[in-house]
């Protein structure tokens, strides 16, 4: 499966991209925005139709149903994460795999504070607008985690055939 899924980014790596963007790069971003469009699309799934914008008592506690999808879903595009990081965009690393996986929610539970203390800053101190704040405060953890999961989580991968060497 991740040999095909790296064909079919390799076949739309286009031209016009190989002048701005190394494959590396590409591969990540185009891996990262299908695990987002996954983690949307069960989020949205699991709060309307699952959840049914109700919220879930379990006895001991009763949690609000957006929580309530984003505690379901965060372990599964966790770990989709993982494995198409590991597997498709940073393959070849020798480090072991529980290193990398240790290493990996490092990075993930950062890019969770950088959002939460991104969103507090712009929103609640400078008074930004919510969705330009998001927006900007997903370029940052996106570059802050791209950075992180090359030269920390997956550091001496083997190099993709389209990247510079």
């Amino acid at each position: 499966m991740k040999v095909l899924i790296e064909k079919i980014i390799g076949w739309f790596y286009f031209p016009i991209f190989r002048k701005f963007i190394p494959y590396d790069t590409f591969k990540y971003a185009v891996c990262g925005g299908g695990n987002m469009v996954l983690d949307i699309l069960l989020y949205f799934l699991l709060y309307n139709f699952i959840f049914d914008k109700q919220n879930l008592d379990l006895g001991f506690v009763t949690i609000s149903p957006h929580i309530a999808a984003f505690l379901t879903v965060f372990p599964i595009t966790f770990l989709t994460g993982f494995w198409l990081n590991n597997g498709v965009v940073f393959k070849g690393s020798p480090m072991k795999n529980s290193t990398k996986f240790s290493r990996y929610l490092l990075v993930v539970l950062t890019s969770l504070l950088i959002n939460y203390w991104g969103l507090k800053f712009f929103v609640d101190y400078l008074h930004f607008y919510p969705t330009p704040s998001k927006f900007l405060v997903t370029i940052i953890c996106t570059l802050v985690s791209y950075l992180s999961q090359r030269h920390f989580t997956f550091r001496h991968y083997e190099r993709s055939e389209f990247s510079e060497k």
